[in-house]
């Protein structure tokens, strides 16, 4: 039998071991405390909304807590942003950001409701995807268009006829529109709308002509008749549709040098404990990398990723100055 004394003396040893060890254990062991929300800033059916819905799971596994995939669009993806922005740096608020959200949209908003940079902590990019030209099957049979050449021929001959969705203001599918308008010196009307999704439905219902959309989000369309695919925006074509060439190859001169990809990250409000940031990026990197959901998002057209939060934070930094003179040399505005 234990002496009182010794027993005594090993729980206030046992006390003050745990009052010096660091925060990080408390973190640890207190977080997740409740469901934890993944906002996406754009409507359900588009690629951001399916990497999240994609990546929830595996963390609501790892986590043993719910991981809630919540919807809310507008502006471009900045009322989803800044709702971020602004809720408590505790870990239970995610945001899923985009190259718009991130890096297009100070470019383009002469005003943002939240700081891009001193309001969040990039987390890890989740996947970087190629956008795709798409076309309503039956206008691009009306209008005799079955390449990007027919394409910019149409367009040069009938200024302001084609009008072209986009999941938003400032987002990459806008901003790959507006680049090739540039490029090639033509004009067409520019539709808005809260996401991706809603986009893609007007889009094969004929209510739109064409659409610069991520590939997860439009490659089961293609691949199923309803869209017709014309090029991908990337430097190089996707594994996902081999037959598909990119603008640059088919594009002709004018097109040189064409690019305008997407990508997509976690990012929490800044304050956000790095002891949970990293336990994040680290189970997200696991999650990427395991074979099912690996090759899962790579039969979609996205490249999972899984980088740290300091290589994420570069990576946007980049991402920015690169987008601000896309938009500069474009002359894409808000409309």
């Amino acid at each position: 039998m234990q002496h009182p004394i010794s027993r005594r003396h090993a729980l206030v040893t046992s006390a003050a071991a745990l009052a010096a060890a660091p925060s990080t254990l408390w973190a640890q062991s207190a977080w997740p405390s409740k469901f934890v929300r993944i906002v996406v800033p754009f409507a359900a059916g588009g690629t951001t909304d399916l990497l999240a819905r994609a990546l929830a799971p595996e963390l609501q596994r790892v986590f043993g807590q719910s991981f809630v995939v919540e919807n809310k669009p507008g502006a471009g993806g900045n009322l989803g942003a800044a709702d971020v922005a602004k809720a408590a740096a505790d870990g239970h608020t995610l945001l899923m950001g985009t190259v718009g959200t991130h890096a297009i949209n100070q470019s383009l908003y002469p005003k943002l409701p939240f700081d891009p940079v001193k309001d969040f902590v990039p987390v890890t990019l989740v996947a970087a995807v190629p956008n795709v030209l798409v076309m309503n099957p039956a206008k691009a049979q009306q209008y005799g268009i079955n390449s990007v050449a027919d394409l910019i021929r149409y367009a040069k001959a009938n200024p302001g006829k084609l009008n072209m969705a986009s999941s938003g203001n400032g987002t990459s599918i806008h901003l790959a529109g507006e680049l090739f308008k540039s490029m090639t010196g033509t004009f067409m009307l520019h539709f808005p709308y809260r996401g991706s999704g809603p986009a893609l439905m007007d889009l094969m219902g004929g209510n739109t002509d064409l659409m610069f959309d991520n590939l997860p989000s439009a490659l089961p369309q293609v691949k199923a008749g309803k869209l017709k695919g014309l090029a991908l925006t990337s430097r190089k074509r996707s594994e996902a549709i081999p037959e598909l060439p990119t603008i640059e190859e088919v594009g002709g001169p004018a097109l040189k040098g064409y690019e305008a990809t997407s990508w997509f990250g976690l990012l929490a409000p800044a304050g956000t404990p790095m002891d949970i940031v990293n336990r994040l990026q680290q189970e997200t990197a696991k999650a990427l990398s395991a074979p099912a959901l690996k090759e899962r998002l790579l039969s979609q057209g996205a490249i999972p990723s899984g980088n740290t939060s300091a290589e994420f934070t570069a990576m946007i930094a980049a991402e920015t100055k690169k987008w601000a003179q896309v938009v500069k040399a474009s002359g894409a505005k808000v409309d």
